[in-house]
């Protein structure tokens, strides 16, 4: 008579336990909540060293690592992180709660960032608050007092595989998000906002960095919402809300001499709102070997925007000791497609292009802004390139 073998196998059922409880004990010993490590969420007690210390750990790990913020407020300090030394190329920062900034302004004012990530792999932020409380330094830099420069938000420097996803930035003391010398990195659902007078307050800068995404996003602040500095390429900026604010500007560039240049960048679907500009590319009129060029700006609404659409190679916001030299900023291919909605000034598309280095290669592609019910103007010095379906009159673009 044929034994059963059964009593030798385990049941499904029994093998789903073990495995449960297997991954959640991988889970439990890499999951480091900030709590564990000495952090306190009163808003009152400096958690910098708990914050440091849960990242000192979670770099240990061989595994991917979860570093976790409870629900709570909790004080920081100057906070640096390094990833030289990190054994995990997979570190996520959950957020639950809200990370505070010192009130005296001067705690962290002259020290270039209040959080920051150097040479990092892999690090992901999901959701939280940032604030800055950033509206003390405005009122000092507003009022013409001697005040620090103010510290950056959130900072990424030569970092790779970057992720950051459900953050709220509020009231930064100046840009709310950096990424300088990054390489992939991807931002979405990002709320950024700071009154429209709050000085310098760029909501994401971005400077010799590659392969960028930023999406679903919405940012208001008292600069441009998005900054393209000298060295970026490759970048992809999609469903962006802007206002109030400066827009989204590549530059300013050509400051220096000898500077990379800026090349494929793609804004696409994108509204602003009561901004100062829209889509605008700015370099200032003096020597450099620097360039803009393959940008398409594609899909935008504009509402009551002083300039939608701007290349402005004198650009001298003081209007102060200005270079006045001609821009060596070299501006060809770059595209306007389906661009509509209403300025705030009768002249909506202005390209201001450099006397030593014309614009060349643009293209306008049904482009309507209206100015109090009525096509707005068009004004082009030092530009060449072509316009199909533009309502705008007086355009120096041929059609």
């Amino acid at each position: 008579m044929m034994r059963k073998m059964s009593v030798f196998f385990l049941s499904p059922f029994v093998i789903i336990i073990i495995l449960f409880f297997f991954n959640l004990s991988i889970a439990a010993d890499s999951m480091y909540n900030v709590l564990n490590y000495g952090a306190k969420s009163d808003g009152k007690s400096d958690s910098s060293k708990a914050f440091l210390s849960a990242w000192t750990a979670a770099c240990t790990s061989t595994s991917p690592a979860t570093i976790f913020v409870p629900k709570g407020s909790y004080l920081l300090g100057n906070a640096y992180f390094y990833g030289q030394t990190c054994k995990s190329n997979a570190i996520t920062i959950r957020i639950d709660g809200t990370l505070i900034a010192p009130s005296d302004y001067n705690v962290i004012g002259k020290s270039g960032s209040w959080i920051k990530f150097e040479r990092v792999t892999g690090v992901s932020i999901i959701g939280g608050t940032l604030n800055g409380q950033g509206a003390r330094l405005w009122a000092c830099k507003n009022s013409g007092k001697g005040c620090p420069k103010g510290a950056t938000t959130l900072a990424f420097y030569n970092s790779n595989n970057i992720g950051i996803s459900g953050l709220t930035s509020q009231d930064s003391q100046m840009f709310h998000i950096l990424f300088d010398g990054c390489h992939k990195a991807k931002l979405q659902g990002l709320k950024i906002s700071a009154p429209g007078n709050s000085p310098n307050t760029d909501g994401i800068h971005l400077q010799s960095s590659t392969d960028v995404t930023i999406l679903n996003s919405h940012i208001g602040t008292g600069d441009d919402c998005i900054s393209i500095g000298p060295g970026n390429s490759n970048l992809w900026i999609e469903n962006i809300a802007c206002g109030p604010g400066h827009g989204i500007s590549i530059g300013s560039l050509g400051w220096d001499m000898q500077e990379p240049g800026v090349q494929n960048v793609t804004v696409k679907t994108a509204t602003f709102t009561r901004t100062q500009n829209g889509v605008r590319v700015k370099t200032w009129a003096r020597p450099s070997n620097g360039f803009v060029r393959d940008v398409l700006f594609q899909h935008a609404v504009m509402n009551s925007v002083e300039n939608p659409i701007i290349i402005d190679q004198n650009y001298c916001p003081d209007r102060g000791n200005c270079p006045d030299q001609g821009s060596g900023i070299k501006v060809s291919d770059i595209k306007y497609h389906d661009i509509h909605g209403t300025s705030a000034t009768e002249v909506a598309v202005k390209f201001d292009c450099s006397k030593t280095n014309p614009c060349n290669e643009i293209t306008l592609q049904d482009v309507n802004l209206n100015f109090k019910d009525h096509p707005a103007e068009a004004l082009c010095v030092n530009a060449g390139g072509k316009a199909s379906g533009l309502q705008q009159p007086n355009s120096c673009l041929r059609t």
